[in-house]
């Protein structure tokens, strides 16, 4: 086993690293460095005996080490520390926030390149300074050292924090700058802990290969669907909080009902097969991700954004779809290809999209729940509940029309009391209630919402959520007799309430740490490994052609597919008319924050001016 190594930087009495040295097992190695030269700290008694005391325990002692060039101290064989530690930075004598905002940054640039893969960067910083929200009272933010987004500048991200105590390293005495005799106010303080992000790359859309009857055919994923596309979040090997709360309902639902559980093809829809979709489908079109599949009989195994095996993998998906026919030269029937070779096709934008094909099946069982899961995907605004990407739940029960009241009450309250179930598993008593789901009547009478009532699991949601919608409108030609139900749930945003996760886009991160939350057979309340992530705000006006009208949903998506899910709110700010030339200018305001990498100002500066590029070319509108 490795042993474990600590770095300490910016000692100043060396009071800390002597304190720290009694706790240590033998598995761990400490290295303590300061800025100074060992004549300079020669004045200080208290500095000479903590020096004497740890060459006695045979740490590693350094003197002169800059902590923003620690690539220079530490060879590559002697880098990869576990945890590096810089108590209370500071530039020194009366320098103001922006000084000890670089010092930050290139401390957290230096820690970079000497960080294990796993490791911690941990910063104690005086009341006010780091401008979280952990800080009691909190700064504002230009007055604050920015902590986290100057963290984010080494491609680190704030996971912990917590008070700074000095009770809990016994011996520990803060000193000032360069040991000064006046120390830092140290009550109030907080202990920082940043770990690695993923990096924060320019993703390009990967290009998939399908194949349909002895025809092959590729698309690229849409540029605001990239890594959303063939997750497998709900397939057996996985272990995610979607395929955990599906299989609860699941299970609930079938002490009550008979279950039929229907294999879910994947969510390529042919363009014929979306003209004849009921009535009531007929909305998710127009929010449609509409792709074109080109003929590629090129057989080549290397795609962008994947291995092999994951390509292999997602070809096997597609056994069931068909492309729409057209007659071909000899009188038989041929994938309809235009003359590029292309088949028009949509993402699924609900599974609600199937009903008509179980329900028309000869065997259909009546009585029997029968199920369907799977991701859909829809464009969407930017608004912090609403998501291009989600997985769906679909429960399809058929009855005689002669119960059809019984039916439907007992479909209901088993559905009610399996969701306040549990709503309610992580949350406090003092918040819990009767109920936390209702089903609201629509205007036609016999539809209803799901709704759930979400201010009591979070100050910050003032409004109730929409999770599903229950739906009776269909009707089989087969079965006439027979009254059909269709209870639609949206699997993410039952997640985010049942684990208080607070942003949707975390249930789709690449980093490994989140899953190491669910722990199997357990509910309880999520915790982020990425805290108070930086905002960054930008405005953008634009001239507008009336004529041509302006697409607000394109706007939306454009934003989301260049800043890579990175803009959490667009607001717009005002409409402005040219008293002369009449010509109308819109302006917005948009907000940038991830959720679980570092972004630093530039690259939002990068993502806002092809942002700007992209709105020209696409919505045809001039930036001002």
């Amino acid at each position: 086993m490795a042993p474990r190594r600590l770095l300490l930087v910016g000692e100043g009495n060396f009071s800390f690293a002597a304190a720290l040295s009694e706790t240590l097992d033998q598995n761990t190695r400490l290295i303590a460095t300061c800025l100074q030269r060992p004549a300079e700290l020669t004045r200080d008694p208290v500095a000479r005996e903590n020096l004497r005391y740890l060459r006695e325990r045979g740490i590693d002692v350094r003197f002169g080490v800059d902590c923003t060039q620690l690539a220079d101290v530490f060879e590559l064989h002697d880098r990869e520390f576990n945890q590096i530690y810089f108590n209370f930075p500071h530039c020194g004598r009366k320098a103001g926030v922006a000084k000890n905002r670089e010092l930050l940054a290139k401390f957290f640039q230096s820690c970079a390149d000497v960080l294990a893969e796993e490791g911690e960067v941990h910063v104690a910083l005086c009341r006010g300074q780091g401008g979280t929200p952990a800080d009691k009272p909190q700064r504002e933010w230009h007055n604050s050292w920015q902590v986290v987004a100057m963290a984010a500048l080494g491609g680190l991200i704030l996971s912990d924090v917590y008070p700074f105590s000095c009770k809990a390293v016994p011996g520990y005495k803060c000193t000032g700058y360069r040991s000064q005799d006046k120390s830092f106010h140290v009550e109030g303080a907080l202990n920082h802990v940043f770990t690695r992000s993923l990096p924060f790359e320019v993703s390009q859309p990967r290009i998939f290969r399908i194949k349909v009857g002895n025809q092959w055919f590729s698309f690229p994923e849409p540029e605001a669907l990239v890594g959303k596309l063939n997750r497998g979040f709900l397939e057996a090997p996985s272990c995610h909080p979607i395929k955990t709360i599906n299989e609860k309902l699941i299970a609930e639902l079938g002490k009550a009902f008979p279950l039929k559980r229907l294999k879910c093809s994947f969510p390529l829809l042919p363009q014929e097969d979306a003209r004849v979709l009921p009535f009531w489908n007929c909305d998710f079109l127009s929010a449609a991700f509409w792709i074109s599949l080109h003929e590629d009989n090129s057989y080549s195994e290397s795609l962008t954004g994947g291995t092999s095996q994951d390509v292999e993998d997602f070809l096997l998906s597609f056994s069931e779809l068909s492309l729409p026919k057209n007659p071909g030269r000899d009188g038989k029937e041929e994938a309809c290809e235009g003359t590029c070779g292309q088949a028009k096709v949509c993402l699924r934008p609900s599974l609600l999209v199937h009903v008509q094909d179980v329900i028309e099946v000869r065997d259909f069982l009546s009585g029997s729940l029968h199920i369907l899961s799977g991701p859909v995907f829809q464009k969407c605004h930017i608004l912090p509940f609403t998501m291009p990407a989600f997985h769906e739940t679909l429960f399809i029960l058929g009855f005689n029309q002669n119960l059809k009241d019984g039916c439907l009450q007992s479909l209901l309250d088993h559905l009610k009391g399996i969701l306040d179930s549990l709503l309610t598993q992580t949350l406090l008593e003092s918040s819990k209630l009767s109920s936390l789901v209702e089903f609201v009547l629509q205007s036609n009478g016999k539809d209803y919402m799901i709704r759930v009532k979400t201010h009591n699991f979070s100050p910050d949601c003032t409004e109730d959520l929409i999770i599903g919608s229950v739906t009776t409108s269909a009707t089989s030609v087969i079965h006439k007799d027979q009254c059909f139900v269709f209870v639609s749930m949206n699997l993410d945003l039952l997640a985010m309430l049942v684990w208080c996760i607070s942003d949707w886009r975390m249930l789709w991160t690449f980093d490994n740490r989140f899953l190491k939350n669910f722990v199997p057979g357990k509910i309880e309340p999520f915790k982020s490994h990425s805290l108070y992530p930086p905002c960054y705000v930008h405005d953008i006006s634009f001239w507008i052609d009336e004529k041509k009208g302006f697409d607000e949903l394109e706007f939306h998506t454009v934003a989301r597919a260049v800043s890579q899910d990175t803009v959490i709110s667009i607001q717009f700010l005002s409409r402005f008319q040219h008293p002369k030339t009449q010509q109308v200018s819109l302006c917005y305001r948009l907000t940038y924050q991830t959720c679980d990498k570092a972004l630093t100002q530039q690259q939002v500066a990068s993502m806002q001016s092809q942002f700007r590029k992209e709105i020209q070319l696409r919505l045809y509108v001039i930036p001002r």
